[in-house]
């Protein structure tokens, strides 16, 4: 494949596209799954207007009965091998079966940090920068060293500093450590991958792996294939997803979600590609895209920027869905993105104040909000870029990269 052509334009929409899923992640952190609204008022003293550290407890916290040794929670008198403390984050099992039962997720990180989601997806563009800079290379060849940078990167001690994973992670590892000999070059682990997902279509899927959480590593491979057509950079996406994720019932959303990522990227309406989106069966069809225009009006009736008008989009949020699955937290995001299509700024402070899963749900909205800025001509401001936790640098590093090319 011959080195393609990007437009400067292009170039910095991929950047504002990386900014905006970074940023809204680390704002959203410390109230990550704060269920009760009123917790993210009463603990950071008002509504998040900037990056926090978390507090050192959690209001709703269930680390401590999460699956420590696979995905979900722990099953009473079930023992398994434990992943965590073993495999992966190898100095945080203490805080995952601590009789604490308000041990924050997220503990020990500061304001401006990233969850787990974004620092892999960090890796992921490192690795296709290392590989495969000019966008020349097979997808397939690119898979194999992600995956293997990937095995790597959750197997080395201190290779980040978040305390919780989620299930997907969880439960490849339970899979690659229950092997014989546990694969380690991309060859290898690609392989692992295509055989697992083969064995669990077979059965049940497990639905705590549907969760919006899968959007995060989608977004590096919508970005390096921007510049193909909406179907290729769609399917680059859903075919890296079948490696982590054996849940074929996902792959639609994140075909969904790739798609409209890559519209925006390449100049189209936020909002109205949205209004195109909420027609789609998976979601409802007419009934959401009622719903969705509904609460739209509420809001307008609210002063902007008022409590009264936030009151609105929390209970936009509760209802559509708060929580991590999917289905329910992409009608969530593109809601908030609808609302928040020229106001990135406005768009990840509503989406931290209210609460749930707003880490991964702000990361795929950051994204969507970051490329459509370049279009607004209403830029993402810079208080946001500098002051982001230990990501920055390296994120400049590899966005600069990227960018060479």
């Amino acid at each position: 494949m011959e080195k393609s052509v990007i437009s400067e334009t292009l170039k910095k929409c991929k950047e504002e596209t990386l900014w905006g899923m970074f940023i809204a992640d680390a704002v959203a952190m410390p109230v990550h799954w704060y269920y009760n609204t009123d917790d993210i008022k009463n603990g950071y003293r008002g509504w998040l207007t900037g990056y926090n550290a978390p507090n050192n407890q959690h209001p709703t916290s269930i680390l401590n009965i999460s699956n420590s040794g696979g995905s979900g929670r722990a099953i009473w008198g079930k023992k398994s091998e434990e992943v965590i403390g073993n495999v992966i984050l190898h100095d945080k099992l203490k805080y995952w079966t601590s009789k604490d039962r308000k041990i924050h997720y997220h503990q020990g990180m500061s304001a401006g940090d990233n969850t787990l989601n974004p620092t892999m997806a960090l890796q992921i563009l490192k690795t296709m920068n290392r590989v495969d800079q000019y966008v020349t290379k097979p997808d397939s060849d690119v898979r194999e060293a992600v995956m293997e940078d990937y095995v790597r990167f959750m197997t080395t001690p201190n290779s980040h500093n978040d305390t919780y994973c989620e299930s997907f992670h969880r439960s490849f590892f339970k899979d690659w450590i229950s092997t014989d000999k546990h694969p380690k070059t991309g060859q290898e682990i690609v392989g692992f991958a295509e055989d697992r997902l083969k064995t669990y279509s077979k059965h049940h899927e497990d639905h705590q792996l549907l969760a919006i959480g899968a959007l995060i590593p989608a977004i590096p491979w919508v970005v390096r294939t921007v510049h193909l057509s909406e179907k290729e950079c769609a399917k680059s996406a859903v075919e890296f997803l079948k490696l982590t994720h054996p849940v074929p019932s996902l792959y639609p959303l994140v075909e969904i979600y790739s798609r409209l990522l890559h519209s925006v990227m390449n100049g189209k309406d936020l909002r109205t590609q949205i209004l195109k989106v909420a027609d789609d069966p998976l979601f409802g069809g007419a009934r959401f895209k009622k719903q969705l225009l509904a609460y739209s009006e509420l809001a307008q009736t609210k002063i902007a920027g008022s409590e009264a008008r936030l009151e609105v989009y929390q209970k936009a949020i509760s209802n559509l869905g708060m929580a991590c699955y999917i289905d329910g937290a992409m009608k969530s995001m593109l809601f908030l993105a609808y609302e928040f299509h020229d106001d990135f700024e406005g768009g990840i402070l509503a989406n931290a104040n209210c609460g749930g899963e707003n880490c991964h749900r702000g990361g795929a909205l950051g994204a969507l909000l970051g490329a459509a800025s370049i279009y607004t001509n209403i830029s993402i401001p810079e208080q946001w870029k500098e002051e982001l936790g230990v990501n920055k640098s390296p994120l400049k590093s590899a966005i600069a990269v990227m960018n060479e090319a």
